[in-house]
Protein backbone atom coordinates (compact mmCIF):
# COMPACT_ATOMS: atom_id res chain seq x y z
CA UNK A 1 0.00 0.00 0.00
CA UNK A 2 2.86 2.51 0.70
CA UNK A 3 4.95 1.52 -2.55
CA UNK A 4 1.19 2.05 -4.40
CA UNK A 5 0.93 5.92 -2.57
CA UNK A 6 4.49 6.74 -2.67
CA UNK A 7 3.74 5.89 -6.81
CA UNK A 8 0.78 8.54 -7.07
CA UNK A 9 2.60 10.93 -5.46
CA UNK A 10 5.42 10.98 -7.52
CA UNK A 11 2.99 10.90 -10.56
CA UNK A 12 1.03 13.74 -9.25
CA UNK A 13 4.03 15.52 -9.14
CA UNK A 14 5.28 14.95 -12.11
CA UNK A 15 1.97 16.41 -13.88
CA UNK A 16 2.64 19.77 -11.44
CA UNK A 17 6.21 19.98 -12.79
CA UNK A 18 5.47 19.59 -16.69
CA UNK A 19 2.44 21.81 -16.59
CA UNK A 20 4.47 24.51 -15.48
CA UNK A 21 7.22 23.91 -18.02
CA UNK A 22 4.62 23.70 -20.65
CA UNK A 23 2.58 26.79 -20.10
CA UNK A 24 5.19 29.08 -20.33
CA UNK A 25 4.71 28.14 -24.63
CA UNK A 26 1.00 28.25 -24.45
CA UNK A 27 0.03 31.63 -26.09
CA UNK A 28 -2.44 33.71 -23.85
CA UNK A 29 -4.94 35.26 -26.84
CA UNK A 30 -6.61 33.56 -29.88
CA UNK A 31 -5.78 33.92 -33.63
CA UNK A 32 -7.71 33.69 -36.60
CA UNK A 33 -5.75 30.45 -37.18
CA UNK A 34 -6.26 29.29 -33.75
CA UNK A 35 -9.96 30.22 -33.84
CA UNK A 36 -13.24 27.23 -34.43
CA UNK A 37 -16.65 28.66 -34.55
CA UNK A 38 -18.29 27.65 -31.23
CA UNK A 39 -20.54 24.65 -31.51
CA UNK A 40 -19.96 23.93 -35.46
CA UNK A 41 -20.00 20.08 -34.91
CA UNK A 42 -17.68 17.59 -35.79
CA UNK A 43 -16.91 18.76 -39.08
CA UNK A 44 -14.09 21.47 -38.45
CA UNK A 45 -12.99 18.90 -36.01
CA UNK A 46 -10.72 16.31 -35.18
CA UNK A 47 -13.31 13.70 -33.24
CA UNK A 48 -11.52 10.03 -33.74
CA UNK A 49 -8.17 9.34 -32.00
CA UNK A 50 -6.23 5.88 -30.76
CA UNK A 51 -3.99 5.76 -27.94
CA UNK A 52 -1.28 3.28 -26.28
CA UNK A 53 -0.22 3.22 -22.98
CA UNK A 54 1.78 1.03 -20.69
CA UNK A 55 2.29 0.53 -16.95
CA UNK A 56 1.85 -1.40 -13.70
CA UNK A 57 -0.63 -4.08 -12.67
CA UNK A 58 -0.95 -4.50 -8.94
CA UNK A 59 -4.15 -6.24 -6.93
CA UNK A 60 -3.98 -3.48 -4.36
CA UNK A 61 -5.30 0.10 -5.05
CA UNK A 62 -4.66 3.71 -3.51
CA UNK A 63 -7.61 3.78 -2.36
CA UNK A 64 -7.66 1.81 0.82
CA UNK A 65 -9.60 -1.35 1.96
CA UNK A 66 -6.42 -3.33 0.89
CA UNK A 67 -6.62 -5.62 3.72
CA UNK A 68 -9.75 -7.44 2.92
CA UNK A 69 -7.44 -8.47 -0.58
CA UNK A 70 -7.49 -12.18 -0.76
CA UNK A 71 -3.80 -11.84 -1.32
CA UNK A 72 -1.84 -9.57 1.14
CA UNK A 73 1.47 -8.98 -0.76
CA UNK A 74 1.57 -7.66 -3.83
CA UNK A 75 4.66 -7.18 -6.88
CA UNK A 76 3.59 -4.77 -9.58
CA UNK A 77 3.65 -6.20 -12.81
CA UNK A 78 3.87 -4.95 -16.50
CA UNK A 79 0.50 -4.14 -18.00
CA UNK A 80 0.00 -2.52 -21.43
CA UNK A 81 -3.21 -1.99 -23.33
CA UNK A 82 -4.70 0.96 -25.94
CA UNK A 83 -7.90 2.12 -26.93
CA UNK A 84 -9.73 4.08 -29.73
CA UNK A 85 -11.68 6.70 -29.01
CA UNK A 86 -14.87 8.79 -30.39
CA UNK A 87 -15.30 12.25 -29.36
CA UNK A 88 -19.32 13.51 -29.06
CA UNK A 89 -18.70 16.53 -27.66
CA UNK A 90 -15.72 18.62 -26.39
CA UNK A 91 -16.72 17.25 -22.79
CA UNK A 92 -17.79 13.76 -23.92
CA UNK A 93 -16.12 10.79 -25.71
CA UNK A 94 -16.60 7.18 -26.21
CA UNK A 95 -13.80 4.95 -26.27
CA UNK A 96 -12.95 1.29 -27.06
CA UNK A 97 -10.61 -0.14 -24.28
CA UNK A 98 -7.93 -3.09 -24.63
CA UNK A 99 -5.97 -4.57 -21.54
CA UNK A 100 -3.13 -7.27 -21.25
CA UNK A 101 -1.03 -8.02 -18.19
CA UNK A 102 -0.51 -9.97 -14.80
CA UNK A 103 -0.73 -10.11 -11.20
CA UNK A 104 0.80 -11.74 -8.37
CA UNK A 105 1.20 -11.87 -5.30
CA UNK A 106 1.45 -13.48 -2.49
CA UNK A 107 0.86 -14.60 1.38
CA UNK A 108 -2.81 -15.87 1.05
CA UNK A 109 -5.64 -14.82 3.92
CA UNK A 110 -6.01 -17.41 6.67
CA UNK A 111 -9.10 -19.81 6.24
CA UNK A 112 -11.74 -20.74 8.44
CA UNK A 113 -9.09 -23.36 9.96
CA UNK A 114 -6.43 -19.92 10.64
CA UNK A 115 -3.90 -21.47 8.17
CA UNK A 116 -2.79 -19.91 4.78
CA UNK A 117 -3.75 -22.54 2.00
CA UNK A 118 -1.75 -20.65 -0.71
CA UNK A 119 1.64 -19.12 -0.88
CA UNK A 120 1.24 -17.10 -4.13
CA UNK A 121 -1.00 -16.74 -7.20
CA UNK A 122 -0.54 -15.82 -10.52
CA UNK A 123 -2.89 -14.37 -13.20
CA UNK A 124 -2.58 -13.77 -16.89
CA UNK A 125 -4.51 -11.38 -18.17
CA UNK A 126 -5.12 -12.70 -21.62
CA UNK A 127 -7.30 -9.72 -22.71
CA UNK A 128 -9.87 -7.42 -21.28
CA UNK A 129 -12.26 -5.57 -23.92
CA UNK A 130 -14.41 -2.46 -22.46
CA UNK A 131 -16.51 0.28 -23.63
CA UNK A 132 -16.26 3.62 -21.80
CA UNK A 133 -17.43 7.09 -21.16
CA UNK A 134 -14.68 9.62 -21.18
CA UNK A 135 -15.42 12.96 -19.38
CA UNK A 136 -13.06 15.56 -19.68
CA UNK A 137 -13.72 17.90 -16.22
CA UNK A 138 -12.41 21.21 -16.98
CA UNK A 139 -9.96 23.25 -18.55
CA UNK A 140 -6.82 24.62 -16.67
CA UNK A 141 -7.26 27.73 -18.61
CA UNK A 142 -10.06 29.25 -20.08
CA UNK A 143 -8.11 32.09 -21.86
CA UNK A 144 -6.98 29.44 -24.51
CA UNK A 145 -8.52 27.81 -27.24
CA UNK A 146 -6.24 24.58 -26.58
CA UNK A 147 -5.42 24.31 -23.04
CA UNK A 148 -2.68 22.29 -22.62
CA UNK A 149 -3.95 20.27 -19.50
CA UNK A 150 -6.96 18.12 -20.01
CA UNK A 151 -8.43 16.69 -16.74
CA UNK A 152 -10.49 13.65 -16.92
CA UNK A 153 -12.77 10.44 -15.50
CA UNK A 154 -13.94 7.25 -17.38
CA UNK A 155 -16.04 4.89 -16.68
CA UNK A 156 -17.62 1.76 -18.63
CA UNK A 157 -18.15 -1.99 -18.21
CA UNK A 158 -16.86 -4.87 -20.11
CA UNK A 159 -15.52 -8.49 -20.53
CA UNK A 160 -11.88 -9.61 -18.98
CA UNK A 161 -10.47 -13.00 -20.08
CA UNK A 162 -8.36 -14.23 -17.42
CA UNK A 163 -6.09 -17.61 -16.23
CA UNK A 164 -5.50 -17.72 -12.84
CA UNK A 165 -2.80 -20.53 -11.40
CA UNK A 166 -2.00 -20.83 -7.82
CA UNK A 167 0.74 -22.02 -5.82
CA UNK A 168 -0.81 -24.36 -2.69
CA UNK A 169 1.84 -23.75 0.33
CA UNK A 170 4.35 -26.74 -0.24
CA UNK A 171 3.20 -27.58 -2.87
CA UNK A 172 3.24 -26.89 -7.22
CA UNK A 173 1.67 -24.28 -9.36
CA UNK A 174 -1.51 -25.40 -10.68
CA UNK A 175 -4.43 -24.10 -12.76
CA UNK A 176 -7.19 -22.69 -10.43
CA UNK A 177 -10.19 -23.43 -13.19
CA UNK A 178 -9.54 -27.11 -14.90
CA UNK A 179 -10.93 -27.23 -17.75
CA UNK A 180 -10.62 -24.75 -21.26
CA UNK A 181 -7.03 -24.20 -20.40
CA UNK A 182 -7.67 -22.56 -17.10
CA UNK A 183 -9.18 -19.90 -19.05
CA UNK A 184 -11.97 -17.55 -17.36
CA UNK A 185 -14.10 -14.85 -18.84
CA UNK A 186 -16.23 -12.46 -16.35
CA UNK A 187 -17.81 -9.20 -16.39
CA UNK A 188 -15.65 -6.32 -14.58
CA UNK A 189 -16.08 -2.14 -14.61
CA UNK A 190 -13.39 -0.34 -15.08
CA UNK A 191 -13.71 3.33 -13.38
CA UNK A 192 -10.19 5.91 -14.05
CA UNK A 193 -9.15 9.17 -13.72
CA UNK A 194 -6.20 10.86 -15.33
CA UNK A 195 -4.49 14.32 -17.17
CA UNK A 196 -3.53 14.64 -20.74
CA UNK A 197 -1.38 16.66 -21.68
CA UNK A 198 -0.93 18.51 -25.05
CA UNK A 199 2.74 17.94 -26.69
CA UNK A 200 1.88 18.86 -29.94
CA UNK A 201 -0.61 19.52 -32.79
CA UNK A 202 -3.03 15.82 -32.13
CA UNK A 203 -0.31 14.48 -29.03
CA UNK A 204 -1.34 14.08 -25.94
CA UNK A 205 0.67 13.02 -23.01
CA UNK A 206 -1.86 10.61 -21.07
CA UNK A 207 -1.22 9.77 -17.30
CA UNK A 208 -3.81 7.73 -15.93
CA UNK A 209 -4.70 5.32 -13.38
CA UNK A 210 -7.56 2.68 -13.39
CA UNK A 211 -9.72 0.75 -10.76
CA UNK A 212 -11.29 -2.05 -12.47
CA UNK A 213 -14.03 -3.79 -10.14
CA UNK A 214 -14.32 -7.88 -11.15
CA UNK A 215 -17.62 -8.89 -10.99
CA UNK A 216 -16.36 -12.16 -9.31
CA UNK A 217 -14.21 -13.51 -6.91
CA UNK A 218 -11.78 -15.85 -8.28
CA UNK A 219 -9.32 -13.50 -10.35
CA UNK A 220 -6.66 -14.75 -7.96
CA UNK A 221 -7.77 -18.41 -7.44
CA UNK A 222 -9.45 -18.00 -4.10
CA UNK A 223 -12.04 -16.96 -2.82
CA UNK A 224 -11.71 -14.92 1.08
CA UNK A 225 -14.50 -12.85 2.58
CA UNK A 226 -17.62 -12.27 0.84
CA UNK A 227 -16.13 -8.95 -1.77
CA UNK A 228 -15.28 -9.39 -5.62
CA UNK A 229 -11.74 -9.30 -6.82
CA UNK A 230 -10.39 -5.92 -7.94
CA UNK A 231 -7.06 -4.36 -9.38
CA UNK A 232 -5.24 -1.49 -10.29
CA UNK A 233 -3.47 0.00 -13.63
CA UNK A 234 -1.31 2.84 -13.32
CA UNK A 235 0.28 3.80 -16.72
CA UNK A 236 1.69 6.68 -19.05
CA UNK A 237 0.92 6.37 -22.65
CA UNK A 238 0.57 8.58 -26.19
CA UNK A 239 -3.11 9.55 -27.75
CA UNK A 240 -2.87 10.30 -31.55
CA UNK A 241 -5.95 12.35 -32.81
CA UNK A 242 -6.50 11.54 -36.11
CA UNK A 243 -8.00 12.70 -39.83
CA UNK A 244 -6.87 16.44 -40.89
CA UNK A 245 -3.55 17.76 -39.61
CA UNK A 246 -4.97 21.26 -40.08
CA UNK A 247 -7.95 20.58 -37.55
CA UNK A 248 -7.90 21.11 -34.01
CA UNK A 249 -8.72 17.79 -32.09
CA UNK A 250 -12.18 18.45 -30.49
CA UNK A 251 -11.13 17.02 -26.96
CA UNK A 252 -8.63 19.96 -26.66
CA UNK A 253 -11.16 21.97 -28.13
CA UNK A 254 -12.45 25.11 -25.16
CA UNK A 255 -15.84 26.45 -27.03
CA UNK A 256 -16.27 29.00 -24.17
CA UNK A 257 -12.83 30.23 -24.97
CA UNK A 258 -14.21 30.18 -28.84
CA UNK A 259 -17.26 32.44 -27.63
CA UNK A 260 -15.24 34.72 -26.26
CA UNK A 261 -12.97 35.06 -29.12
CA UNK A 262 -15.82 35.55 -31.39
CA UNK A 263 -17.90 37.93 -28.92
CA UNK A 264 -14.49 40.21 -29.11
CA UNK A 265 -14.15 40.53 -32.71
CA UNK A 266 -17.65 41.15 -33.09
CA UNK A 267 -17.65 43.96 -30.33
CA UNK A 268 -14.62 45.50 -32.29
CA UNK A 269 -16.75 45.56 -35.56
CA UNK A 270 -19.99 46.54 -34.44
CA UNK A 271 -18.72 49.32 -31.86
CA UNK A 272 -19.21 52.30 -34.23
CA UNK A 273 -22.58 51.26 -34.89
CA UNK A 274 -23.93 50.41 -31.21
CA UNK A 275 -22.75 54.30 -30.04
CA UNK A 276 -25.00 55.25 -33.04
CA UNK A 277 -27.48 53.52 -31.37
CA UNK A 278 -26.72 54.76 -28.08
CA UNK A 279 -26.86 57.94 -28.45
CA UNK A 280 -30.37 57.60 -31.21
CA UNK A 281 -31.75 55.85 -27.83
CA UNK A 282 -30.61 58.71 -25.47
CA UNK A 283 -32.00 61.36 -27.60
CA UNK A 284 -35.54 59.58 -27.79
CA UNK A 285 -35.53 58.98 -24.09
CA UNK A 286 -34.66 63.13 -23.37
CA UNK A 287 -37.52 63.47 -25.65
CA UNK A 288 -39.64 60.85 -23.95
CA UNK A 289 -38.87 62.50 -20.35
CA UNK A 290 -40.06 65.80 -21.48
CA UNK A 291 -43.05 64.30 -22.76
CA UNK A 292 -43.89 62.58 -19.51
CA UNK A 293 -43.62 65.59 -17.33
CA UNK A 294 -45.99 67.37 -19.59
CA UNK A 295 -47.93 64.82 -19.00
CA UNK A 296 -47.65 64.77 -15.63
CA UNK A 297 -48.75 68.31 -15.08
CA UNK A 298 -51.71 67.63 -17.14
CA UNK A 299 -52.69 64.41 -15.22
CA UNK A 300 -52.24 66.56 -12.10
CA UNK A 301 -55.14 68.84 -13.41
CA UNK A 302 -57.25 65.99 -13.76
CA UNK A 303 -57.12 64.62 -10.93
CA UNK A 304 -57.24 67.09 -8.17
CA UNK A 305 -59.65 66.70 -5.96
CA UNK A 306 -59.38 70.10 -3.83
CA UNK A 307 -62.58 69.72 -1.32
CA UNK A 308 -61.88 65.67 -0.90
CA UNK A 309 -65.87 65.01 -1.96
CA UNK A 310 -64.43 62.56 -4.37
CA UNK A 311 -65.29 64.64 -8.12
CA UNK A 312 -62.53 66.07 -9.42
CA UNK A 313 -61.96 69.70 -9.52
CA UNK A 314 -62.79 69.99 -13.57
CA UNK A 315 -66.08 67.97 -12.75
CA UNK A 316 -67.02 69.72 -9.70
CA UNK A 317 -69.83 72.28 -9.87
CA UNK A 318 -70.14 72.94 -6.20
CA UNK A 319 -66.55 73.59 -4.94
CA UNK A 320 -65.33 73.41 -1.41
CA UNK A 321 -68.25 71.35 0.03
CA UNK A 322 -67.74 70.32 4.08
CA UNK A 323 -65.36 67.53 4.70
CA UNK A 324 -68.23 64.49 4.98
CA UNK A 325 -70.79 65.85 3.27
CA UNK A 326 -72.32 63.17 0.91
CA UNK A 327 -72.36 64.94 -2.85
CA UNK A 328 -73.94 64.13 -6.18
CA UNK A 329 -71.44 63.00 -9.47
CA UNK A 330 -71.59 67.25 -9.85
CA UNK A 331 -70.06 67.37 -6.60
CA UNK A 332 -73.34 69.19 -4.97
CA UNK A 333 -74.45 68.12 -1.78
CA UNK A 334 -77.12 65.22 -2.10
CA UNK A 335 -80.80 66.80 -0.43
CA UNK A 336 -82.01 65.40 2.64
CA UNK A 337 -85.05 62.51 2.18
CA UNK A 338 -88.07 64.33 4.18
CA UNK A 339 -90.01 61.68 5.98
CA UNK A 340 -93.09 61.73 6.57
CA UNK A 341 -94.96 59.89 9.57
CA UNK A 342 -98.63 59.99 9.74
CA UNK A 343 -100.98 59.95 12.97
CA UNK A 344 -101.89 56.10 11.79
CA UNK A 345 -98.13 55.54 11.73
CA UNK A 346 -97.82 56.57 15.18
CA UNK A 347 -101.10 54.65 15.93
CA UNK A 348 -99.59 51.05 15.10
CA UNK A 349 -96.39 52.04 16.57
CA UNK A 350 -98.37 53.25 20.09
CA UNK A 351 -100.27 49.59 19.64
CA UNK A 352 -97.57 47.72 19.65
CA UNK A 353 -95.79 49.49 22.47
CA UNK A 354 -98.98 49.08 24.98
CA UNK A 355 -99.59 45.34 23.77
CA UNK A 356 -95.18 44.55 23.98
CA UNK A 357 -94.97 41.67 26.75
CA UNK A 358 -91.73 39.68 27.82
CA UNK A 359 -91.74 36.64 29.60
CA UNK A 360 -90.71 37.73 33.60
CA UNK A 361 -86.92 38.52 33.77
CA UNK A 362 -86.52 37.63 30.05
CA UNK A 363 -86.03 38.86 26.74
CA UNK A 364 -88.40 36.46 25.40
CA UNK A 365 -91.25 38.23 23.51
CA UNK A 366 -95.02 36.71 24.54
CA UNK A 367 -97.24 35.40 21.85
CA UNK A 368 -99.92 38.01 22.42
CA UNK A 369 -97.49 40.62 21.35
CA UNK A 370 -96.80 39.52 17.64
CA UNK A 371 -99.93 40.88 15.68
CA UNK A 372 -98.97 44.33 16.56
CA UNK A 373 -95.39 43.74 15.76
CA UNK A 374 -96.14 42.48 12.79
CA UNK A 375 -97.92 45.52 12.10
CA UNK A 376 -95.20 47.36 12.87
CA UNK A 377 -92.93 45.33 9.97
CA UNK A 378 -95.29 45.66 7.70
CA UNK A 379 -95.03 49.78 7.95
CA UNK A 380 -91.35 49.63 7.83
CA UNK A 381 -91.10 47.54 4.85
CA UNK A 382 -94.41 49.34 3.28
CA UNK A 383 -92.90 52.97 4.13
CA UNK A 384 -89.47 52.47 4.03
CA UNK A 385 -89.02 54.11 7.80
CA UNK A 386 -86.16 53.58 9.77
CA UNK A 387 -86.61 52.61 13.65
CA UNK A 388 -85.01 53.10 16.74
CA UNK A 389 -85.49 50.83 19.47
CA UNK A 390 -84.90 51.97 23.56
CA UNK A 391 -85.09 48.97 25.96
CA UNK A 392 -85.84 49.97 29.65
CA UNK A 393 -86.13 48.89 32.76
CA UNK A 394 -86.88 49.85 36.71
CA UNK A 395 -84.34 49.29 39.53
CA UNK A 396 -85.38 46.06 40.47
CA UNK A 397 -81.79 44.12 40.45
CA UNK A 398 -78.78 45.34 39.68
CA UNK A 399 -77.64 48.18 37.43
CA UNK A 400 -75.15 45.93 34.79
CA UNK A 401 -78.25 43.03 34.63
CA UNK A 402 -80.88 45.56 33.71
CA UNK A 403 -78.51 47.26 31.43
CA UNK A 404 -77.88 43.74 29.90
CA UNK A 405 -81.74 42.90 29.98
CA UNK A 406 -83.11 45.99 28.57
CA UNK A 407 -80.07 45.80 25.52
CA UNK A 408 -81.08 41.87 24.82
CA UNK A 409 -85.10 42.72 24.96
CA UNK A 410 -84.67 45.88 22.32
CA UNK A 411 -82.86 43.57 19.96
CA UNK A 412 -84.99 40.90 20.54
CA UNK A 413 -87.74 43.01 18.94
CA UNK A 414 -85.43 44.00 16.18
CA UNK A 415 -84.70 39.97 15.41
CA UNK A 416 -88.69 39.72 15.73
CA UNK A 417 -89.32 42.60 12.98
CA UNK A 418 -86.25 41.77 10.59
CA UNK A 419 -88.01 37.79 10.90
CA UNK A 420 -91.33 39.52 9.23
CA UNK A 421 -88.99 41.31 6.57
CA UNK A 422 -87.92 44.31 7.74
CA UNK A 423 -84.18 45.66 6.79
CA UNK A 424 -82.20 45.09 9.89
CA UNK A 425 -79.87 47.38 9.07
CA UNK A 426 -82.76 50.27 9.45
CA UNK A 427 -83.27 49.24 12.99
CA UNK A 428 -81.53 50.37 15.50
CA UNK A 429 -81.34 48.84 19.00
CA UNK A 430 -80.51 50.22 21.97
CA UNK A 431 -80.77 49.38 25.59
CA UNK A 432 -80.76 52.07 28.66
CA UNK A 433 -81.19 49.50 31.95
CA UNK A 434 -82.71 51.71 34.51
CA UNK A 435 -80.96 54.97 33.95
CA UNK A 436 -84.33 56.82 31.86
CA UNK A 437 -86.96 56.02 34.44
CA UNK A 438 -90.73 57.94 33.07
CA UNK A 439 -92.39 57.38 36.71
CA UNK A 440 -91.23 56.39 40.07
CA UNK A 441 -90.00 52.70 41.09
CA UNK A 442 -90.98 52.99 44.65
CA UNK A 443 -94.72 51.23 43.76
CA UNK A 444 -95.81 48.56 41.62
CA UNK A 445 -97.23 51.14 38.71
CA UNK A 446 -94.16 52.91 38.41
CA UNK A 447 -92.21 50.04 38.39
CA UNK A 448 -94.82 48.44 35.59
CA UNK A 449 -94.43 51.63 33.37
CA UNK A 450 -90.43 52.13 33.54
CA UNK A 451 -90.12 48.51 32.08
CA UNK A 452 -90.56 49.10 28.34
CA UNK A 453 -89.42 49.58 24.87
CA UNK A 454 -89.92 52.33 23.18
CA UNK A 455 -90.12 52.96 19.36
CA UNK A 456 -89.27 55.80 17.50
CA UNK A 457 -90.04 56.01 13.25
CA UNK A 458 -87.51 58.54 11.37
Amino acid sequence: MKTNLKKASLLLTGVMIGSKLFAQSTDTSATAKDYVRPFSGGGELRTWSIGVHGGLLTPFTIFGRNNRQDFTSPTEQFGYGGYIKKQILPSLGLQADFLRGKLTSSNSQPNAAGTSPYDSYSTKLNWSAALSANITLANINWRHEKPFIQPYLTAGVGNLNYTPRITPVGGQQENFKKTDNGHINELFIPIGLGLKFDLAPGINLDLGYQVNFVQADNLDGYKYGAGDDRFSYAHIGLEFALGNKKKHQMATHNPVSSMRTEYQWENQRTRAELQQQIDAEKAKNAQLASDLATTNANLAKLTTDSDGDGVVDVNDKCPNTPAGQKVDGSGCPLAKPVVYVTEEDKKVVKDAIKNLEFDLGKATIRAHSYPSLDRVAQLLVDKNFSLKLAGHTDNTGSADLNMRLSKDRAESVKSYLASKGANPSRIEATGYGQTQPIATNKTAAGRQANRRVEFTLY
